[in-house]
């Protein structure tokens, strides 16, 4: 069943506020002039971290290590990220350096 103009509206509307509410709620309720809570403290440390685990293991969950290519082009990308944020410590370098050794094995080499 099709969704109404207006329908479709009231849903984008909805997930908008939404959205800019999770985004602002920090800047306008836990920033005027209070200190840190421990917790937030913990967060603020151990989320980042999680996070791109959790982004690792989410890409890489489906490689297929039994078949051609077994991964090497993933394995290598990888790789490339960390030795390259050890190197330079840029995430935009890191990230950019990893897709492009990415795309190049697989279209390229691996083609």
């Amino acid at each position: 069943m099709p969704l109404s103009p207006l329908h479709t509206l009231a849903i984008i509307a909805v997930c908008s506020a939404v959205t800019l509410f999770t985004r602002a709620f920090p800047f306008l309720f836990l920033s005027k002039g209070k200190t840190a809570t421990k917790y937030s403290v913990y967060l603020a440390q151990a989320l980042p971290p999680a996070v791109m685990a959790m982004l690792i293991v989410y890409c890489l969950r489906s490689t297929p290590v039994l078949a051609s290519p077994h991964g090497i082009p993933e394995a290598a990308a990888v790789a490339a990220v960390i030795l390259l944020h050890l190197w330079k410590r840029n995430n935009l370098l890191s990230i950019l350096g990893g897709t492009v050794i990415y795309m190049v094995l697989l279209q390229g080499v691996f083609a």
